[in-house]
């Protein structure tokens, strides 16, 4: 895999219809400094909005991608986004004069045939890979979706699709190779749809740029020629052009590759795996993947990119099966000895889970209290130690956390089921729950051995110190 960031040459341009909008477009595709990423640009609109093409501005996922700011919106930028990543490009400024890429054929060779007219260039820093270490899963029962993230030390995808349709059935598609493979095996596989969406479609009022040349239509149903016509109308299209294939695709049209829509599957995914903002080194295997489902996966990598950015800054050595030790928790919160109850954390999703592992020794300071000759851990502490694990999951999530107290506003249904005795080791599961603004709310569970001892829930507010020293000296 390549070591360097990649941008363009040179600029470049091409003219067209957007698929969605039916907007006429022009995209120039222009060279951007290290670091700068993707950046869609509105020249159409006053002030030129910039829009950065990542996670955090998609605000559609009907039949495409679409990201946006305010008003300011780029449709479909699947194809575009895909082109640059299987080019393995990092960084490109990326200008339209309308609200939509041109869909061209469908596909994202019209678009890698141009940057490749003007060439590439290596650039001086090193790629922000990231890398995945450990099995990242997402999915949705309901609709038999699943995307998983293996690690490995390149990178590999797979798609699966299956349609139960005769003329598609189930396919299958591989990359296993981005510079040998992308090019040529996948960059023209076309978008495609079923004959029994097109009016659907229509009716939303998408695809008003689709024909029959930039889309692969599948026939699903049967339609008469009477039919066929009444849906042409409602896609500007002449009826009398139209046939049912006898292929299973309308007008007979041969596909590029067997399994061309498994490729433009994977395709799609490539592009919406940009959204991400860094290439990644991991096996991806995709079943019945979908925008909204790639969206919902990105967004799981892009909490890992960022527990794994924290982990670096406090988890100063790489410890196996664990996210923080001790001296990273201690840099972490404010609580010191006796009372710092927590000797590492575990496990770690970003705002959503973290798993905390307290070891309980006869050294405890409070067992020569609690009790004499029947030493018992405080049902207290227990929930301070809870506390402790989701204060660590609320601060890590906020810039500048350094200047952060979290406070405790509540505990509810809290209730101990078994004694913690010197020797246990406390496992603390804590899930949020809730959060607006400053408040969280985050339910927790304690194990020993595999066994409940104590749960409860509990609502925290994290302020400024400042604020804190203030009331304090009232």
């Amino acid at each position: 895999m390549l070591i360097y960031q990649r941008t363009l040459k040179k600029e470049v341009s091409l003219w067209g219809t957007g698929l969605h909008t039916g907007k006429d477009c022009m995209i120039t595709f222009k060279p951007a400094p290290e670091g700068y990423g993707y950046r869609f640009v509105r020249t159409d609109l006053p002030d030129s909005p910039e829009i950065p093409a990542d996670i955090d501005h998609v605000v559609d996922i009907r039949r495409g991608t679409t990201i946006g700011i305010g008003d300011a919106k780029i449709h479909t930028t699947e194809h575009v986004l895909s082109a640059l990543y299987g080019l393995e490009i990092d960084n490109c400024r990326i200008e339209l004069t309308g609200p939509e890429p041109p869909v061209c054929d469908g596909s994202s060779k019209p678009f890698v045939d141009a940057i490749l007219s003007v060439g590439l260039q290596n650039q001086s820093e090193p790629k922000n890979y990231l890398v995945i270490n450990e099995t990242i899963e997402y999915h949705e029962p309901e609709r038999n979706i699943s995307i998983v993230a293996l690690p490995l030390d390149s990178f590999r995808i797979t798609v699966m699709v299956d349609y139960k349709n005769p003329a598609l059935g189930s396919q299958h598609s591989g990359l296993f190779n981005l510079e040998k493979e992308f090019v040529n095996d996948f960059a023209s596989s076309r978008t495609f749809c079923f004959l029994s969406e097109v009016s659907e479609l229509a009716n939303q009022g998408l695809i008003k740029g689709g024909d029959i040349e930039n889309a692969v239509v599948i026939v699903d149903q049967k339609m008469a020629q009477h039919e066929l016509e009444a849906l042409a109308k409602k896609i500007g299209e002449d009826g009398s052009q139209l046939c049912i294939g006898e292929n299973g695709i309308l007008n007979n049209r041969e596909l590029r590759f067997p399994n061309e829509p498994a490729r433009h599957k994977l395709l799609d995914m490539l592009g919406d795996l940009a959204l991400l903002g860094m290439p990644i080194k991991a096996q991806v295997l995709a079943a019945r993947p979908g925008h909204a489902a790639n969206v919902e996966f990105v967004k799981k990598l892009r909490k890992y990119a960022e527990r794994n950015k924290l982990a670096q800054k406090f988890q100063h050595e790489r410890k196996a099966g664990i996210i923080f030790d001790s001296q990273a928790i201690a840099r972490i919160i404010p609580h010191r000895y006796p009372f710092l109850l927590i000797d590492k954390i575990v496990e770690f999703e970003l705002d959503e889970r973290i798993v905390g592992v307290k070891n309980v020794t006869i050294n405890e300071p409070f067992f020569q209290g609690h009790f004499p000759g029947n030493p018992i851990m405080p049902g207290v502490l227990i929930l301070e130690a809870m506390a402790q694990s989701g204060g660590i999951m609320l601060l890590n999530g906020n810039e500048g956390f350094h200047d952060k107290l979290v406070f405790f506003m509540g505990i509810d249904k809290a209730r101990f089921r078994k004694p913690v005795v010197p020797g246990d080791t406390l496992t603390i599961e804590s899930i949020m729950k809730n959060r607006r603004r400053n408040v969280c709310m985050f339910s927790s569970k304690a194990y020993v051995r595999g066994e409940l001892v104590c749960e409860a829930e509990l609502m925290a507010t994290v302020i400024d110190k400042k604020d804190a020293e203030k009331k304090a000296k009232v």
